[in-house]
């Protein structure tokens, strides 16, 4: 089986084959559905609310400049509730919600390239198996971090999972949970802003004759968006719970399917370091789709935890820089033997067969021999001998061959 197949040794160099996202085209069609959806509510409240109330094309005399003030102030918050809805939306269907590194022996489940991945064991682990081993995928032949589940539509294990959603075709996990959040918060804003602020024109629609196809749009319209509102509303305030006691949507059905009483998240760091590890940590930027939270990487969520990664990066570190010095140390001491015996030459002189070595060779003065990387040395009387550690010795052979006979 599959699962045969990943412990075999002989495969332990191969990894499972990674699958491109959004090659099902049929599971676009919820978010074709959320975005015709989007628009009929965006043009049904521009034209059939906001743009009478500007009151367009009438005579100045004729204006109701309370009206028109009113119409403008509520087109203005409509339009920005819309840009960021759609902002989010777009966001948290593109961007990724995090999934576990490769390459990474600490995750890797098959050791690869001869590297034990039992060395790379992280500390204060809070979700294991029964026996104490670590979780593994056997789809993706991987350690699991904790809060991380393997999605069966996403075909790939997501850090801290919280569900797969099929408006998104996406799953919302650690990258994208602040996105999705925060497109929950401006749906709720945009559906009840438009359910609330369209009365005044349902009011007017059935008060006033006017075409049907108008009095469809505006009824429909304040329908849809009371009953999205509702849910969504509903949806929201649910989200916004289980932010503040640092759960997940999985890890509240898990631990809400076991008897007993109150549950307490692993993971709770209070309601500011639950709304932090949402958000973000910048409470200026928390209801904008910018800088998500980034601690732990999606890997780590204890404080425990984030120090044993810290200690064992900095270990390798040191094993690194112990490895690089001892390198160094190795290449100048070759180079200081080297140099030495370049300087033991340029002393006692080249030796001549059958003449012995050569007195007072080096009275006079000596050229360059080597430009850079040269070495220099003091010969007798003073006098400055360089040479090449490379063609030094060699150059110099021959130019002192002329005076042995």
């Amino acid at each position: 089986g599959l699962a045969g197949g990943l412990l075999d040794p002989s495969r332990g160099a191969e990894a499972p084959p990674k699958r491109k996202r959004f090659s099902e085209p049929q599971k676009f069609l919820p978010v074709v559905f959320v975005a015709c959806t989007i628009c009929f509510l965006f043009f049904s409240y521009l034209f059939n609310h906001a743009r009478p109330m500007l009151q367009l094309g009438i005579p100045s005399g004729k204006v109701d400049h309370d009206v028109r003030f009113r119409g403008a102030v509520e087109l203005v918050f409509f339009l920005y509730f819309t840009v960021l809805l759609l902002i989010c939306y777009v966001r948290s269907i593109l961007v990724h919600p995090g999934e576990i590194p490769d390459g990474d022996p600490q995750w890797e489940y098959i050791a690869q390239d001869g590297r034990s991945a039992q060395d790379w064991v992280p500390m204060a682990l809070q979700e294991m198996k029964k026996t104490g081993e670590r979780r593994h995928c056997k789809w993706c032949g991987k350690y699991k971090p904790d809060r991380c589940h393997h999605c069966r539509v996403c075909k790939s294990c997501i850090l801290k999972m919280d569900h797969h959603c099929p408006w998104i075709y996406n799953c919302v996990g650690f990258r994208n949970h602040k996105y999705f959040f925060l497109l929950l918060f401006y749906s709720a804003l945009a559906t009840n802003f438009i359910a609330w602020t369209m009365l005044e024109s349902v009011k007017h629609a059935i008060e006033t004759p006017m075409p049907f196809a108008s009095m469809f749009a505006i009824l429909f319209g304040e329908t849809l968006a009371a009953f999205m509102g509702i849910l969504v509303t509903m949806f929201f305030g649910f989200h916004i719970w289980l932010m503040l006691k640092g759960m997940t949507t999985i890890e509240f059905c898990e631990k809400s399917s076991k008897k007993g009483g109150a549950y307490r998240s692993p993971y709770d760091k209070g309601v500011a370091g639950n709304i932090r590890a949402v958000l973000g940590d910048w409470v200026i930027l928390w209801l904008l789709p910018l800088a998500p939270p980034w601690e732990g990487a999606g890997l780590y969520f204890k404080e425990e935890q984030l120090q044993a990664q810290e200690s064992t990066y900095l270990a390798r570190d040191l094993e690194t820089s112990r490895g690089t010095g001892r390198r160094k140390s190795q290449r100048g001491e070759h180079r200081s033997k080297h140099g030495r015996s370049h300087h033991r030459e340029s002393r006692q002189g080249p030796s001549c067969a059958g003449t012995g070595s050569a007195p007072g060779l080096f009275t006079g003065s000596v050229h360059s021999l080597g430009d850079s990387g040269s070495g220099r040395s003091q010969g007798y009387g003073g006098t400055e001998a360089v040479y090449d550690h490379y063609g030094g010795k060699r150059r110099a052979a021959k130019d002192y061959a002329s005076l042995c006979p």
